[in-house]
Formats: structure tokens, C-alpha cells, sequence
């Protein structure tokens, strides 16, 4: 089986996140990137897929700028084949990241491709549901669980009401959630072996996509800082401010 697995360059969660003064976007310097935790799972997942089968293919690919070398690099070490870099300095939207994993699709034709259900900078949760309407292929998302039957995948998803059980044909779409799996650590061996790994870049304008932006973020704010607490004297006066000031109760 061969798995196409998107992932995505984010600040490390651990990271102090600074708007810049025009809020025209996060200030980047001392930042630490990282791959999206819901893509290391998602990388994971397709690691197990393969391991399971005994035999197959795990591609990785991504949109970015040379940087992110880095960080198809540390996939790879965890147990990636090879990797693509869709190369473009351009702030891309959503759609057009959907176009150009859709055209990277279609060229190396994958059985299945997996990802994670959101990015952790924007959490738009979109790129994995407009791939699957560009591919016309069926899509599960959130899934919690992935098992396949010759050429059938099944899916436990997380919905508002509980677990849903899907079934469909590959090739398909698959969007992960925290409780898939446990991404592994890349291996000192793994780290030595990705140096020697493919990682091919190809220029975005190559792919013949349109790249003009639909989304314009116009300004972003930081939250407002948290107010320090105040002590009541006494059990009444705490009821009297929930209902009255913080209007909870």
C-alpha cells in the first residue's frame, strides 16, 4: 500500500507566541518548528500501516519554504520512505494548499492518503475535506481507529454524540485525532538513515495551480491578559458576585 501523508510546519506548543505590532501576522524569530502533532500522528499511523502489511510505501509531502526541510527530515527518521517539498516562499491559503496536494496526488497515486485533522497555528480543519471533494474520494475524519480488509478501509470516528463505524473503498481520504495513536521517537539509526533518504523539491509554479489567496487574514490580536484574582470574606458574598458580576449562576 502506498500512503501520501501532508504535513505541516508549526510553532513548537511550548512556544510563546508574539504578534507583531501591525498584527499582520506572529513574529518568527526564536521560534521553534516542529511538525503538527496531528500529522506526527498521522505519520505514525501510516508507519503501522505498513508494518502491519509488511510491505508498502509512506510518502511525506509538504508545502513550504526550503526550511521545512527540517522537518520532512525528522519524518523521515521516524520511518518515512521519502519525502516531497512543494517549494514556494508565498503565504498560502487553505484551497491552495488543497489544489497542490491534490495535483501531488494525482502523480503519485497513493492507495490512501492520511493527515492530520487540523493544524495547531490556524485550525481551520479544511485541507483534508477539500482534497477529498478535488479527488472525488471518499473521506473519514477525526478517525480513532483504521483498519483495512483487502481493498476496504474502516474508520471509528469521534462525532458529538459518541463513535461512528464507516466503511468505504481506496482509494480514500483519512483525517486523524488525538486517540489514533502515540507518535513514536525518531531512532538514532532512523536519524542517520533520513540523511540518506529522498527528499525531492519541486517548484510550486511547476504544478500549474492557481495560488491567488481567497482568505485575507486582515489583522490578528493577542488575547487579553488574564485579570488577577480577588478574595471574597465570606460564602454569600461569592454567590452574590457569580450571579451578579460574573453572571454564572
Amino acid at each position: 500500500m502506498k500512503i501520501l501523508v501532508p504535513v505541516k510546519r508549526v510553532p513548537d506548543p511550548a512556544t510563546t507566541i508574539r504578534v507583531l505590532p501591525d498584527g499582520s501576522g506572529i513574529a518568527t524569530d526564536n521560534v521553534k518548528w516542529v511538525i503538527n502533532p496531528f500529522d506526527e500522528i498521522a505519520i505514525e499511523e501510516a508507519l503501522r500501516i505498513k508494518e502491519k502489511q509488511g510491505s508498502g510505501e509512506v510518502v511525506l509531502a509538504a508545502v513550504g519554504q526550503q526550511s521545512w526541510q527540517e522537518q520532512l527530515r525528522t519524518g523521515l527518521a521516524m520511518g518515512a520512505d521519502r519525502a516531497l517539498l512543494v517549494r514556494t516562499d508565498a503565504a498560502l491559503d487553505t484551497l491552495a494548499i488543497a489544489r497542490l496536494l491534490a495535483k501531488l496526488a494525482e502523480d503519485q497515486k497513493p492507495d490512501i492518503i492520511i493527515l492530520g485533522k487540523q493544524a495547531i497555528d490556524d485550525d481551520s480543519n479544511q485541507v483534508g475535506q477539500m482534497l477529498a471533494e478535488m479527488l472525488g474520494w471518499p473521506q473519514a475524519t477525526f478517525a480513532s481507529k483504521v483498519e483495512f480488509q483487502d481493498r476496504k478501509c474502516t474508520v471509528v470516528r469521534e462525532v458529538d454524540g459518541g463513535l461512528e463505524t464507516i466503511g468505504f473503498d481506496l482509494p480514500a481520504i483519512v483525517t486523524t485525532d488525538l486517540r489514533l495513536n502515540e507518535p513514536r521517537y525518531a531512532s538514532l539509526p532512523g536519524i542517520m538513515k533520513a540523511r540518506k533518504k529522498e527528499l525531492k523539491e519541486i517548484p510550486a509554479e511547476s504544478l500549474g495551480v492557481d495560488l491567488t489567496p481567497k482568505l485575507k487574514i486582515k489583522k490578528l490580536d493577542p488575547p487579553p491578559k488574564r485579570q488577577a484574582g480577588r478574595k471574597v470574606a465570606s460564602v454569600e458574598e461569592l454567590v452574590q458576585v457569580l450571579h451578579n458580576e460574573a453572571k454564572v449562576i
